[in-house]
């Protein structure tokens, strides 16, 4: 685990990095990666039905839709696949400010809400977007080895149930240990408090079942990177649930789950800084994925 102070170092460190493209620059390319990075353009292409085919609801049609943020002119790059927080009721897909210009795709996702489903419905929607980015990021430039999902709150937490429970991929024929990591921010790692609520308990009550990431704890799942905010300043003991997700996943000796504490920042404010985490762990694993792709 990650102690307060290395963690602002980290912070401290990240903010000083110059932007770097972490895929493939075409051959025509002689730029520097700095410069690189400056002079690459992006596209944004808006409201994609990841769920054509299925005999849909016109809430599902209003709301199973996504953007690709990409970047034109280099091949194989990574995506993030990022869903929008609030609480399983509310929000709307967004690019980050903060993942743009970064030599990296984002698929933003929007997802259905409570009232109008319940679950696993959120958890369905969010495997179909996952599954879309899997079928069709290739044709788009980017590398399907390299699919990171993320997303804050309400994101976080259908980050870790799709990347940890391998059911809802298998139904697109995905093994969910091919996405390249997990990064939830301040995730539920307990079954959501929507879905207590939805079986009449209160937020106060805490379950484990199988709709929570913690059931899933196993040695073989993706990697994860996990990050909350301060626990003083966290939602509803968000941290300390969290933390033993960290510890469950030290117990069954998964290779690579990190967790960060952000020190001062509380639930809302922890997305900004989470996100140069984010860059920096999706650089790294982008790069060793290339280099064993290269020694194959």
């Amino acid at each position: 685990m990650t102690c307060r102070p290395v963690v602002l170092l980290c912070l401290l460190l990240l903010t000083g990095l110059t932007n770097a493209a972490f895929g493939q620059a075409s051959p025509s390319s002689q730029a520097s990666p700095s410069s690189q990075a400056q002079q690459e353009q992006y596209e944004l292409i808006e409201n994609i039905a990841y769920r054509d085919g299925e005999q849909q609801s016109d809430y599902m049609r209003e709301r199973c839709k996504l953007d690709l943020y990409r970047p034109v002119g280099i091949n194989n790059y990574p995506t993030v696949v990022w869903f929008h927080g609030g609480g399983l009721k509310a929000g709307s897909k967004s690019v980050p400010k903060a993942l743009k210009e970064q030599g990296i795709a984002v698929v933003a996702v929007n997802y259905r809400l409570s009232p109008n489903v319940k679950s696993p419905a959120y958890i369905e929607d969010a495997a179909a977007a996952v599954a879309w980015t899997f079928h069709h990021i290739a044709k788009h430039g980017g590398s399907a080895k390299k699919i990171f999902v993320s997303g804050h709150s309400a994101g976080g937490y259908l980050t870790s149930m799709v990347g940890m429970d391998q059911r809802w991929l298998a139904k697109h024929h995905i093994d969910c240990d091919k996405i390249a990591g997990l990064i939830p921010y301040s995730g539920h790692s307990i079954t959501h408090f929507t879905i207590r609520q939805e079986r009449g308990l209160t937020i106060e009550q805490p379950v484990v079942d199988d709709m929570a990431p913690l059931y899933h704890v196993r040695k073989d799942c993706p990697p994860l990177l996990l990050i909350t905010g301060d626990r003083e300043l966290e939602m509803a003991g968000r941290y300390e649930e969290t933390a033993y997700l960290w510890r469950m996943m030290q117990f069954v000796k998964h290779p690579d789950t990190t967790l960060h504490e952000l020190d001062g920042y509380n639930h809302g404010q922890m997305a900004e800084p989470a996100h140069p985490l984010l860059l920096r762990f999706v650089q790294q694993h982008s790069k060793a994925i290339d280099s064993n792709s290269q020694s194959q």
